[in-house]
């Protein structure tokens, strides 16, 4: 027996689109509940029932477009939303339509903003806001590994983080509550099934030590990269090891996502750089340039082409215009550059194994401003005043001698910026982490405040917020065994940063964590 629907049942629902608010399009509850019976009238529930759950296997995935568009609808909705709550609670006497009109400028003023910040185009001055630290030595341990740290990452929503050690552990955590949950590898055969190629003596185990990781803009994948010499994918929802990309004939020591899209950028000891797409699962090109081994590699929105950052053992600096194909080369002025990260399109920071920390600028080939020893201790002084310690030195019975250190212990190992501002964080192993603030007009760097934590600081990782940074401790240096800080604990730290209330914007406007996912 054939059913018909009827025209009621038929006729496509409307759209509405930002009418919440008016009269005029609230539902009739009567008109909706006439067309309720018609519907029951004209098809049995049974029916109705194997229709849409026909519908439901039938219905095709979302395409990557239309994953974007969703997102992006619901960030304009939330910004609304916010902003609408904020102006309601201060003009309750105002007019309806230049509430709304306040509102949509308010709206497309924020999303500028964001736009520009992202692509670095301006930067947000938070610096001048940071509170010092009520109590110094305010880190909580996330998560311990048995093993030293060698990365960290953050997800863009910072609302969980993603760490790895030399033992191979990969572990996933929630930034608050400190759950965390650990990666398995896959056997032998199933990496070798997942395109990995086998070891080259059947005898010896793959190596799984990471030494370096990075995590998608979307929080999908999470790539690592060690000394098997493979750049392996993971599903962070299930946990699952998805692809090894073979290639670099060293091991990898660097990775990052280029922000907004699937494409890798990976860097390896064999002085390459590759570029992969994680979505299509293949690669893409390689750059050459670096003369020795690449340490570290961060890459900056999109401008007007993506910018790509690197440095290595042959004491350069490059940055890449990789739609150009073309690079500038910086040279450090004296010792190897360990590390470095964007602060925004022309400029970007640097460390070394000297101790000191480098401001770039690239309209210069040389750092516009040098600050040595910039992890010298401060100004200590213990209780019986028999031992002070003094800009790196120490007195003891009035005789001034230098304070004893390993080589490795004074170089800055690793640095961060809270992307689009002007704050920066740096570590070594003397037993401090350090907050910057980047001056204005080329004028260098200003020390904030200290914190104290013991052990080698391999990798941080700064909340675009500014709310807090993330550090990966460990008793040994991330490449090697020269050192060792034996009261250190292995493991990752987070350390949360008081900002002042911004003055005269709304409060949907101010950083905040977990503000506008």
């Amino acid at each position: 027996m054939k059913h018909y629907r009827s025209k009621a049942a038929k006729r496509k629902p409307r759209v509405l689109l930002d009418n919440d608010d008016d009269p005029f399009f609230e539902s009739d509850p009567k008109r909706r509940r006439r067309g309720e019976d018609e519907e029951i009238e004209g098809v049995s529930s049974d029916d109705d029932r194997e229709v849409s759950e026909e519908e439901k296997e039938e219905a095709p995935e979302e395409t990557a477009d239309e994953v974007r568009y969703r997102i992006a609808k619901e960030y304009l909705q939330k910004v609304r939303a916010l902003t609408q709550r904020d102006e309601d609670e201060g003009n309750e006497e105002e007019g309806r339509e230049d509430k709304d009109g306040r509102r949509d400028s308010l709206v497309a003023e924020k999303l500028l903003k964001d736009q520009l910040q992202d692509s670095g185009r301006i930067r947000r001055l938070i610096a001048s806001r940071v509170q010092k630290p009520e109590d110094p030595e305010q880190f909580r341990y996330i998560v311990k590994h048995r093993q030293s740290v060698t990365a960290v990452a953050l997800t863009v929503d910072e609302a969980r983080g993603f760490s790895a050690s030399k033992d191979g552990t990969i572990m996933q955590w929630d930034v608050e509550s400190g759950k965390s949950e650990k990666y398995t590898w896959p056997s032998e055969e199933v990496l070798i099934s997942h395109h990995a190629k086998p070891h080259q003596n059947p005898s010896l185990k793959r190596s799984k030590q990471v030494l370096a990781l990075a995590v998608s803009t979307d929080g999908r994948y999470l790539v690592t990269g060690g000394f098997d010499r493979h750049v392996h994918l993971w599903d962070t929802r299930a946990r699952e090891h998805i692809q090894a990309f073979p290639g670099h004939l060293a091991p990898v020591s660097c990775l990052v996502f280029q922000p907004g899209t699937s494409q890798l950028f990976s860097g390896s000891f064999d002085r390459t750089m590759k570029l992969w797409d994680v979505e299509d699962r293949s690669h893409i090109n390689n750059l050459f340039g670096h003369q020795s081994e690449v340490l570290t590699v961060d890459c900056l929105g999109k401008l007007d082409d993506e910018r790509l950052l690197t440095v290595g053992r042959d004491r350069t600096l490059r940055m890449w215009k990789v739609h150009d194909e073309s690079q500038l080369v910086f040279r450090g002025p004296a010792a190897s550059l360990e590390c470095c990260c964007f602060i925004d399109g022309n400029e970007f920071i640097s460390g070394s194994d000297d101790g000191s920390i480098e401001l770039w600028s690239s309209r210069h080939k040389k750092p516009i401003h040098i600050i040595k020893n910039a992890h010298a201790l401060p100004y200590q002084s213990n209780r019986d005043e028999k031992e002070v310690i003094l800009d790196g030195c120490i007195k003891v019975n009035g005789i001034l001698e230098e304070k004893k250190c390993s080589l490795a212990e004074s170089w800055v190992s690793s640095i961060a910026v809270c992307k689009g501002s002007d704050l920066a964080v740096s570590g070594a192993a003397n037993g401090l982490i350090r907050l910057w603030a980047i001056e204005n007009d080329n004028k260098g760097l200003r020390p904030l405040f200290d914190c104290p934590l013991d052990g080698f600081i391999n990798s941080l990782a700064f909340a675009k917020s500014g709310r807090f940074f993330v550090a990966g401790v460990g008793q040994e240096p991330r490449l090697g065994r020269w050192g060792r800080v034996p009261t250190a604990r292995n493991g990752v730290v987070i350390h949360p940063i008081r900002l002042a209330e911004e003055q005269g914007l709304p409060k949907s406007f101010r950083s905040s964590p977990r503000t506008l996912q």
